[in-house]
């Protein structure tokens, strides 16, 4: 078996990069929550590993070269989403876009793209790259892009596969140098493709009502749904966005009763935050401090001491609700690491955006094994609300509500 060392030397056309084992880790944490069964967390795993690597890469390169940074499109909080049902990771530079496809494959012998990135018009991308990954040897982890083919070339040339509903390229296809791909960034490679289907809200309904139970490992190759149906209802993000809560159990629906679901709750892995691994819906609060959502929040974590082994902020934007005029607050979780294995946790709700206070007799509760523990309402004029600091040994778990009238919503967290 070859290194890297000897893979890359032999193969200079090719872009080979190392993979971390603690980057695998962090993959694998990440993934194994936000998703619904093993093949959709093994998808996200390797797509997760590729981008983590690659993106770097690319960042380093295009800094050196004075071009515009990289993004994950269309967001990285929306990843899951997409990875639950599909193949492919895409990565935004200006107005160039790729699309990272991952495969253990040992003897690579095509790219095979799904139909989403190919066909969906939002989607397309302007490059497709084969990335080779390989994962047998603990000690030398790599990936590889082994080639890329262009969106003009997938619709004119490649075939297309109905069983599973792809496009494929032989690898001696592909344009294996990819000197040639960064020498060209910035061209348009799309071809031109036919507008979605209109698909109505109770046809997408009835489409979630299919598609919803996880038990489906692949929804996309539902033989009773047609791909302009699947395209369609996958192209809008609040319908993806509901099918991936669907399938993850996190909204009550009807789903659950046609289905015979039994929704999970989700627990919040605060342990994790240490690593910078946040779940869906959360992140760090040094991404969003002093920005147009969060405004200048007046965070009482200031009094944490500083000298403790490790702190770490998370937030959560929350939103009231509609009869509220769709107000957001923010929910705050800071923590700091103690002795004896135990962890402090501050709990704190802030308004966001242009307003400066918070709404009057919004309650932040407390409880854990339903029990309530702490309770906080906030007044008129109130900055922002906040619990008492507890601390919580090794696999203890919690959970916090916000009240307001008629609405309520409660995060469960475990540490």
């Amino acid at each position: 078996m070859f290194n890297l060392m000897e893979l890359a030397s032999n193969n200079t056309k090719h872009l080979w990069l190392k993979i971390a084992g603690t980057e695998q880790k962090r993959a694998w944490q990440y993934s194994r929550q936000h998703h619904s069964n093993p093949i959709a967390r093994y998808n996200s795993y390797l797509n997760h590993i590729c981008l983590d690597h690659f993106i770097s890469w690319l960042e380093d390169w295009l800094q050196e070269e004075s071009g515009p940074q990289p993004s994950i499109w269309p967001e990285k909080d929306t990843l899951p989403t997409i990875l639950e049902v599909v193949n492919g990771i895409a990565i935004q530079v200006g107005e160039t876009r790729l699309i990272l496809l991952p495969t253990e494959t040992i003897d690579l012998e095509e790219l095979s793209v799904p139909q989403e990135w190919v066909d969906i018009p939002n989607w397309i991308a302007d490059y497709y790259l084969a990335v080779q990954v390989n994962l047998d040897d603990e000690d030398e982890c790599w990936m590889a892009v082994r080639g890329f083919a262009t969106h003009r070339q997938l619709k004119n040339e490649a075939r297309y596969n109905q069983s599973d509903r792809t496009y494929s390229l032989a690898v001696d296809e592909l344009t294996e140098n990819f000197t040639i791909l960064l020498a060209t960034l910035g061209l348009n490679f799309r071809e031109e493709v036919p507008s979605l289907a209109t698909l109505s809200a109770d046809e997408a309904q009835d489409l979630l009502r299919t598609l919803a139970n996880p038990s489906i490992y692949s929804p996309r190759l539902r033989t009773d749904v047609s791909f302009s149906q699947w395209a369609a209802l996958l192209a809008n993000e609040q319908w993806r966005q509901q099918l991936y809560n669907q399938r993850l159990g996190l909204l009550q629906s009807e789903i659950s009763s046609v289905a015979n679901i039994a929704p999970n709750k989700i627990q919040v892995n605060l342990s994790q935050w240490f690593d910078k691994v946040f779940e869906i819906g959360w992140q760090s609060i040094d991404t969003l401090v002093n920005t147009p959502q969060l405004g200048n929040l007046a965070f009482a974590t200031r009094s944490f001491d500083a000298s403790k082994v490790s702190v770490v902020n998370g937030v959560k934007l929350i939103d009231l609700g509609m009869q509220l005029g769709e107000q957001t607050v923010a929910l705050l979780v800071a923590l700091t690491e103690e002795v004896e294995g135990k962890t402090s946790v501050l709990v704190q709700v802030h308004p966001t955006g242009n307003q400066k206070y918070l709404l009057p007799h919004l309650k932040l509760v407390l409880s854990s094994s339903g029990q309530t523990l702490q309770v906080v309402e906030s007044r008129t004029q109130d900055y922002y609300i906040s619990l008492n600091r507890f601390k919580c040994v090794p696999v203890t778990s919690f959970s916090i509500q916000l009240i307001l009238g008629n609405f309520s919503i409660t995060e469960d967290f475990v540490i």
